[in-house]
């Protein structure tokens, strides 16, 4: 465990202070510690025996040992400080715990060697500081405890919505009236997803530590091209080559869809009500020397292209070196916030790519996507909209029913024969029965009683080979193996049954 790992209350403390581990290791100081005992503390794994002062009574294991049965209280100890001289502190020591570990807090409030008046005061005005700083951290933690609880419940509910939604608008017609209703619920329901998100970031008090994994982007494209298609039906002639061999490239999956899903819906919309023609293709790229596309400069290396082509009425000269610009639209009627580009560059830039718009009145808009990309290849399983349907058996276990809920009347809707649980008890309950098989568990992870990771540990000694698929809007996977198993609340219809395909036909690499 690092020492970055901890939020530590007493960092900006007047008085020394320090975190200690059951083995004798510091975990993290202050600078008023660092200040009184030198570059010793500054290093990930200081030890406690390194400024313990031989006058102490045993060493700093044994004492350490000895204080594991006893309550937090003020004693004096000795410390050896910078330059070797031996300094008395009135320590007060208490444990707490962090993760499966004991640790112990070290407080030195005041100079035994200084008088006894000047000793009674500093150690006073200290206890009130320290009682201050407490009192500090636990409003804090309250609020925390507030936002983090709020992001949980908003999540859970966003996504029944948007579950419940991208289903109803894949099976309406293109011309129902109530279509843009429900097209603006889902556009609300996944502003109100990111606002839930920065929530969620806000109560951990740290980066969001998502990464971007490899993978193949034929198989993020191909499905919402496919759902555009049958929304589109007998209007506009589709052209899809995707290279099957496509290189792999390390991208957020539910960033680089909603890029992909803006660009769909622009070349859909400059069709307008005459038929059309709208071409994707993904393609690789090796470049030698630095090469510049329109706006965009590549340098050498390996890329992937996908380019997203419509005869559309297109875009004018004197227009199209604003389309980048946030809150700049050409569409009628005062309704768009002109965000639509903008945040497509946002988003592709941000993955260390550029986007490249190319138009002529009349004739249509070409818009290439570059991004940047390894010369290996994650093998295309050609999964489609058709290809989602299952007959598996799949247990679902959430504490929400709303969520349950959505999730059977989704996965039943493909196909799929559907178990629910509200509680890891009742889920294993379920899977002791001999006469259910079952295929597959989705479980979220933060559930009272029993979390989802241990109920995951108990499915793993019942059945080893059993996959399992870990949902949460709270806990967040930590790197790409993880990941593959992963899916983020709040998610559509289309991004469940993706993800249950694909945990249940999984991936060739070579």
């Amino acid at each position: 465990m690092m020492k970055s790992e901890f939020v530590f209350a007493l960092e900006n403390a007047a008085w020394p202070a320090f975190l200690v581990d059951e083995a004798g290791t510091i975990r993290r100081v202050n600078q008023a510690a660092v200040k009184a005992f030198g570059a010793v503390l500054e290093g990930e794994f200081a030890l406690l025996s390194a400024i313990w002062s031989p006058a102490n009574e045993g060493t700093a294991e044994q004492f350490l040992a000895r204080w594991e049965r006893s309550p937090s209280a003020t004693v004096s100890l000795k410390f050896s400080s910078k330059g070797g001289i031996t300094t008395g502190y009135l320590t007060h020591i208490c444990s707490a715990t962090w993760g499966q570990q004991k640790h112990f807090v070290f407080q030195l409030l005041a100079e035994t060697d200084a008088g006894p008046g000047l000793q009674a005061a500093a150690l006073e005005t200290k206890v009130l500081n320290l009682e201050a700083s407490v009192a500090h951290k636990q409003k804090l933690d309250c609020a925390l405890q507030l936002a983090r609880t709020v992001a949980l419940d908003f999540n859970n509910a966003l996504t029944s919505i948007l579950g419940h939604t991208s289903l109803v608008l894949s099976r309406m017609p293109p011309n129902d009236p109530w279509r843009a209703s429900l097209m603006e619920v889902e556009k609300s329901a996944a502003k109100a997803a990111e606002i839930a998100s920065d929530l969620g970031t806000f109560s951990r008090q740290e980066k969001d530590t998502r990464g971007q994994t490899a993978g193949n982007l034929n198989l993020l494209l191909q499905p919402n091209v496919e759902l555009f298609q049958s929304s589109n039906k007998g209007k506009i002639n589709w052209s899809l080559q995707l290279e099957r061999k496509l290189f792999t490239v390390k991208f957020d999956e539910a960033k680089m869809q909603q890029a992909f899903v803006k660009i769909l819906e622009n070349a859909v919309q400059a069709l307008g009500p005459a038929n059309g023609r709208i071409s994707i293709q993904t393609r690789n790229l090796e470049l030698r020397q630095p090469t510049q596309d329109r706006n965009v400069h590549l340098a050498a290396g390996n890329y992937v292209c996908v380019e997203i082509a419509d005869n559309g009425c297109g875009i004018e000269p004197e227009v199209l070196p604003r389309i980048f610009e946030p809150f700049f639209t050409t569409k009628p009627g005062g309704t768009h916030r002109g965000l639509g580009l903008a945040w497509v560059y946002g988003i592709v830039t941000n993955h260390g790519g550029g986007v490249a718009v190319s138009s002529h009145p009349g004739t249509g808009t070409s818009v290439r996507v570059y991004l940047p990309a390894e010369k290996k290849v994650v093998k295309d399983n050609g999964v489609s909209t058709a290809d989602l349907h299952g007959t598996q058996t799949i247990l679902m276990v959430d504490d929400e029913d709303l969520l349950l809920t959505m999730g059977q009347t989704i996965l039943s809707a493909f196909g799929y024969r559907v178990l629910t649980a509200n509680s890891g008890a009742k889920a294993l309950e379920i899977l002791s029965q001999n006469e259910t098989h079952i295929d597959l568990i989705i479980t979220d992870l933060v559930m009272p009683n029993m979390s989802g990771r241990d109920l995951i540990e108990h499915v793993r000694q019942l059945a080893p080979e059993l996959r399992i698929i870990r949902s949460s809007g709270y806990v967040w996977p930590m790197g790409k193996e993880d990941d593959a198993d992963y899916l983020q609340k709040p998610f559509t219809s289309q991004e469940l049954l993706l993800k249950v395909k694909q945990v249940l036909t999984p991936q060739e690499t070579t």
